[in-house]
């Protein structure tokens, strides 16, 4: 599969405001941004816009600069050039103030610890609001959080004998202790079972439904498609695609028309192929048994071909999958010029 050179999908933005209304500001707010470790660019002339309220998937193959984006969205690394503002302040000021949850694969947890130990550490720990007693708040909070990540029966359980899975959701208890506006969460299902990703992407699916904005960057590329209003792509630390997840799949080279063939082989299908009004327009060919596969840039005029001149049937139209074009785009091939809706 080629890599497109369509024009680049970019996340169009919500309606205006009304007149005598002020917009919230966005999430998520940056422009311009690099970062270099010696003379490895890891992330050049980044902008990321998020809106309050979008769940938006943040995928790249390893080394695109996924992991030095999001430390620098948290504070937790400086950007060589260029700004960043979570919820209209500075990252430090919106983490200090608690309205930013963050969760990342590995770390953080002491293992000595019970889960009910850290979550009471850790939520003593919280900004104080003033007028309240913080006492009531937390232990307020900390029954909301264990309810939330489903956590009731592991409240006296050791750290060191929780589950992978176990884990994550104690760190999600964690992020949301202190009711955050924003969720950012580093490869969060890395190392769980297929049941544990489930049941996470369930209780995340709560979260998002209170109006939560979720950031959250993955390898797993179904999780993408699942879960998130809109996926960003980079490569190379540059933006390459930005859109949802219909708009991402447009960017594939052509549609994939399948159908049944009865008595079809590789070598008949040539033949048949090159009676094809349209057979300049197919980029693949495969038979799996009766089953045709053709990869084409014109899928109407060879579905018409099929169904008028042969004896195929069971016609079937897709578009490219996630998988193809994430490959496609994020191949050493890639020119990194990010691509756009028409």
């Amino acid at each position: 599969m080629t890599r497109t050179t369509t024009a680049p999908v970019t996340h169009s933005p919500g309606s205006c405001p009304q007149v005598g209304r002020t917009a919230p500001a966005p999430a998520i707010d940056s422009r311009g941004l690099r970062k270099t470790f010696g003379s490895l660019v890891a992330v050049d002339n980044l902008d990321l816009t998020i809106r309050s309220g979008e769940v938006v998937a943040f995928l790249g193959p390893n080394g695109a600069g996924k992991s030095t984006t999001l430390d620098m969205v948290l504070g937790l690394t400086q950007p060589d050039a260029g700004t960043i503002e979570l919820l209209g302040t500075s990252p430090g000021q919106a983490v200090q103030a608690g309205r930013v949850g963050v969760i990342f694969q590995d770390g953080g947890l002491l293992d000595d610890f019970t889960v009910g130990e850290t979550l009471r550490v850790v939520a003593s720990m919280q900004p104080r609001h003033p007028g309240r007693d913080s006492r009531i708040r937390n232990a307020s909070r900390l029954d909301v959080v264990v309810d939330q990540a489903n956590l009731g029966q592991l409240l006296t359980r050791r750290v060191s004998r929780c589950s992978g899975g176990e884990r994550q959701r104690l760190r999600l208890a964690l992020a949301l202790l202190p009711d955050p506006d924003l969720l950012v969460m580093d490869e969060p299902t890395a190392g769980m079972d297929v049941s544990a990703r489930i049941a996470f992407w369930e209780t995340m699916r709560t979260q998002t439904r209170r109006g939560r904005t979720v950031l959250f960057a993955t390898h797993y590329l179904e999780e993408a498609a699942s879960f998130a209003d809109r996926i960003v792509i980079i490569a190379h630390g540059r933006l390459v695609a930005d859109g949802s997840v219909d708009e991402i799949r447009a960017l594939g080279d052509g549609a994939l028309v399948t159908a049944t063939w009865p008595g079809i082989s590789e070598e008949s299908l040539g033949q048949h192929l090159a009676d094809c009004p349209a057979a300049s327009s197919i980029l693949h060919a495969v038979v799996h048994g009766e089953h045709v596969e053709l990869r084409t840039t014109d899928s109407d005029a060879v579905a018409r071909w099929l169904l008028s001149t042969t004896p195929a049937e069971h016609l079937g139209i897709g578009a490219a999958s996630l998988n193809e074009v994430f490959t496609a785009l994020t191949s050493d091939g890639s020119d990194g010029a990010a691509p756009s809706a028409p």
